[in-house]
């Protein structure tokens, strides 16, 4: 299988991770000119399923290093099975939430909120699980990470809005800090499952990340099932969704679905393989760089501050000053 060999292509990945975690929100915001999330999500786990089997076949089964996919896959203990798909269902859980977040507030304000208290809580944890790495050069990069979500907020809080408007954009942040809490605990439960410390020979019984990002799709799959269900019947903005409709939609808007979850399944195998030479922390914490990208497509392409004053303005250039500098600390922390 492909394996990282050194801690600066371990970052490479880690901004590839970021750059999918922080775009697959697009695919999300294309298919809402006709499509509820509820259903869009759908095709993103499916997505998310298909991409890791075609990824777990290639790049997991290739070359003479670590155990190739299938062979991987059956030596799997039950327990390292079990942190695995815990871990996708805690994920579905956030993301379901994350996703509500997007259509009530939008990617500038959703993102940024839930994945930076993801990444705040999620690097904490993971530093515990897996102390690797200058643990003050890491907390300062979180700290400066935290200052960026502040900003943000004030932005989004200066924006003028209809009444109607600003009811959905407090459900929107209270939706998106529920789904950032969740979020944080995930990814400790798949690295408990990795042997980070040699993907070459894997202890017996626990996963290479290949199959950690295939028996987490199907955690995500198996809990949609329940989770998405009662989103679709309890939907936090519009009308209840019944299965029905979701065979009603063209394939341009189920490909837009399957996309976003292949984009996001691209991602996370990055962030595990990069694991094991930067650690979890910092590969999680780098990957959760995902809501300055987030932000950028939110307001440079989305025009989600469309008409903001100049103070809103300087309060957005401080957010993504914060998140670069904030980056920067975490790849110094990893670095020596």
């Amino acid at each position: 299988m492909f394996i990282v060999e050194n801690y600066p292509m371990a970052v490479a990945l880690c901004f590839i991770t970021m750059l999918c975690w922080g775009s697959w929100g697009n695919t999300q915001k294309l298919a809402a000119k006709n499509w509820r999330y509820e259903l869009y999500y759908w095709d993103y786990v499916i997505g998310m399923v298909l991409f890791s089997l075609l990824v777990g076949f290639t790049f997991g089964s290739i070359g003479s290093e670590g155990r190739p996919f299938m062979e991987d896959l059956a030596q799997s203990s039950l327990t390292c099975l079990g942190s695995v798909i815990l871990g996708g269902v805690i994920f579905n859980a956030s993301n379901i939430l994350l996703s509500a977040s997007i259509s009530l507030a939008g990617m500038a304000v959703a993102f940024p909120l839930g994945v930076g208290i993801a990444l705040v809580l999620g690097v904490i944890v993971n530093y515990m699980g897996e102390p690797k790495g200058n643990a003050t050069l890491l907390f300062t990069g979180v700290a400066l990470v935290v200052a960026a979500i502040v900003f943000n907020g004030i932005a989004s809080g200066r924006m003028s809005k209809s009444d109607d408007s600003a009811a959905r954009n407090r459900k929107g942040v209270i939706v998106a800090v529920c789904a950032g809490v969740l979020m944080a605990f995930f990814y400790r439960f798949v690295a408990a499952a990795m042997d980070l410390s040699d993907f070459r020979n894997p202890a017996p019984g626990m996963l290479t990340p290949y199959t950690a990002l295939f028996v987490f799709s199907i955690g995500v799959l198996l809990s949609n099932f329940v989770f998405n269900t009662i989103a679709m019947r309890k939907p936090f903005t519009g009308e209840p969704v019944g299965y029905a409709q979701y065979f009603k939609g063209s394939w341009a808007t189920h490909m837009t679905g399957v996309l976003g979850g292949a984009v996001w399944a691209l991602g996370t195998v990055c962030s595990y393989v990069a694991a094991g030479k930067a650690g979890a922390a910092i590969s999680y914490a780098l990957g959760q760089g995902a809501p300055m990208i987030a932000a950028i497509w939110g307001v440079f392409i989305w025009k989600e501050f469309k008409g903001a004053d100049r103070k809103t303005d300087l309060l957005l250039g401080l957010m993504f000053v914060c998140f670069v500098a904030g980056l920067g600390w975490i790849i110094a922390s990893g670095a020596n």
